[in-house]
């Protein structure tokens, strides 16, 4: 996923509970709809879609056809219906650009030049559909974090004019650095690269460049590097993206070190940007690079299918997951296929298994459930965000969607996490499917990585409909208390978007059918009810629910 790996835990579960599913669980996993989940249909199908001739399942590629050929031909076999009208894919125009650098991103002051190598020290992309991009000694401007959110009272372009200058900007937000500021360790979505670039060409910015540092980024720079290298996908619009800044890019923190003693100034500007108050700094120096693209307009596709509800069919719970994955890429210890199995086959089959579930139950539920395997999550959410503002179905008759991204592949678990715990009273729903099943609700003990940003339920959640996302749990029911958070370490440093994320013969799937099942719960729960979810007081998607 954009969205990566799992979350750690804080709350404890009751000492009774520990070593068995309570009884209302016992009573669910005897029902047909909650058996039919189950550890063999997911190892099929995983074999299946994380395979290498699926190529990493990337957009506009062959992987793409296979895969949505694949989830559609298993959505008929259900009986599910065509989610949009009598097809069961949704278009969604994509431009593909392959920005590749000419050379090294060039800065010169005073002092002399330094030039940082592509890939190694900088990355660098645009989204302008346009053969060619340039900087030509470009002023350089270090514009903290690069937020305006009045809010918060924080506004780092306060009477700057940037227009055709490059900003420089830190990663993540000041609540990272301080915890009396902005949410705290919970990140904002001021504190997402996404924002900052959008930022920057409200701002008039000719090039943004973030600097890169692995604790507030929550990523290291290898992921940097593999996902902005090579082809990248974008929504198509009307003006091009020419709106855009023209260089979209990052730097590591040791480039950012030797940028800045090129400029006479100390690297503790770093930490001056951190304290309200802050005022942007002209550097002396600029920047240079070129980007050659290569540009092609093509189509990806949403996969659609729906239970129709019996007594409500106009009003629709939705189960999302992003079937893809990044392709095929940078080779690493010789292997160059993404297979992308854990992030986020996993999340895939999850709707194959609860579809299926839904179509064994006795009773056909009252409202209608909508199953979307969304393209482009890992090139920036886009097939989310094309159905959210494309929807097929009217957003005010949407109830809900729960979206599964990265699966548990390490075995049962007492609790499950919750990601944003506290927004909407889906939090509820799934603390009750929890104690069915003898577990608890976890909070995210690394909020600061801003998950909530990084997967598909957030741009529903944009468009007011509250939005639920389960992580993993924490405290495995087989194994030491340290076992889960070894698998999800080893997870992050080793496979997350890497050749490496591949099926693997030591995964335990007993953790990730009990999680689907309670995701079951949570939706079979909402289709038999006849009031929607709310959002929490406080939550900033509260006002875009309202207004409807």
């Amino acid at each position: 996923m954009q969205t990566c790996y799992r979350l750690l835990l804080i709350a404890a579960l009751a000492l009774g509970a520990c070593n068995r599913p309570g009884k209302n669980a016992a009573a669910l996993e005897d029902s047909t709809a909650f058996k039919a989940i189950t550890e063999e249909g997911f190892r099929q199908h995983l074999n299946v879609l994380a395979a290498d001739s699926f190529e990493g399942r990337k957009p506009f590629t062959a992987g793409e056809e296979k895969t949505i050929r694949y989830l559609e031909t298993q959505f008929k076999q259900l009986g599910l219906q065509p989610g949009n009208g009598n097809s069961y894919v949704q278009e969604v125009p994509m431009v593909e650009i392959t920005s590749e650098p000419a050379g090294p991103l060039v800065f010169k002051g005073k002092g002399g030049q330094l030039s940082l190598k592509y890939l190694d020290d900088y990355v660098a992309t645009t989204r302008r559909v346009t053969p060619k991009v340039q900087l030509n000694n470009s002023e350089l401007i270090f514009a903290g974090y690069g937020i305006v959110a009045p809010e918060y009272n924080w506004n780092d372009y306060a009477g700057l004019d940037v227009k055709g200058k490059t900003v420089v900007v830190l990663v993540n937000d000041p609540g990272f650095a301080d915890t009396a500021l902005f949410k705290g360790h919970t990140m904002t979505y001021y504190g997402r690269w996404t924002y900052k670039y959008e930022e920057a060409a409200r701002q008039g910015a000719a090039g943004i460049i973030i600097i890169h540092d692995t604790a507030p980024a929550s990523y290291p720079w290898a992921v940097v590097r593999s996902g902005w290298s090579g082809a990248k996908l974008y929504l198509q619009t009307e003006d091009n993206d020419m709106s855009r800044a023209g260089m979209e890019g990052w730097i590591t923190l040791d480039a950012a070190k030797k940028l800045f003693q090129l400029a006479g100034v100390s690297d503790t500007l770093m930490q001056s940007a951190r304290k309200p108050g802050f005022k942007p700094v002209h550097l002396p120096v600029t920047a240079s690079v070129v980007i050659n693209n290569k540009l092609k307009k093509s189509t990806s596709h949403n996969v659609l299918a729906v239970w129709p509800g019996a007594t409500k069919p106009n009003e629709y719970i939705i189960y999302s997951a992003h079937w893809d994955h990044l392709g095929i890429g940078e080779a690493i210890k010789g292997d160059s296929i993404y297979n992308g199995a854990a992030d986020n086959a996993t999340g895939t089959v999850a709707l194959l298994e609860i579809a299926k579930a839904f179509t064994k139950l006795q009773q056909r539920p009252a409202r209608s459930i909508l199953f979307i395997g969304l393209t482009g999550e890992e090139q920036g959410l886009l097939g989310s965000e094309y159905y959210a503002t494309h929807p097929v179905f009217p957003k005010d008759s949407t109830v809900a969607d729960i979206n599964m991204d990265v699966l548990n592949t390490y075995g049962r678990t007492k609790d499950i996490t919750i990601v944003g715990l506290g927004q909407s009273e889906l939090d509820d729903y799934a603390e009750r499917a929890a104690a069915k099943q003898g577990r608890t609700i976890s909070l995210d003990e690394n909020p600061s990585a801003g998950h909530f940003f990084r997967s598909d339920h957030f741009n529903f959640a944009k468009v007011g409909i509250p939005a639920l996302y389960a992580g993993s749990g924490t405290q495995s029911l087989e194994h030491d208390t340290a076992w889960a958070k070894t698998k999800i370490e080893e997870y992050g440093r080793d496979r997350y978007h890497s050749p490496f994320d591949q099926v693997d013969s030591t995964w335990e799937y007993s953790g990730m059918v009990e999680d689907a099942q309670l995701l079951f719960d949570v939706g079979h729960t909402l289709s038999n009810e006849t009031t929607f979810p709310a959002w929490k007081q406080g939550s900033e998607f509260k006002a875009a629910r309202e207004k409807k």
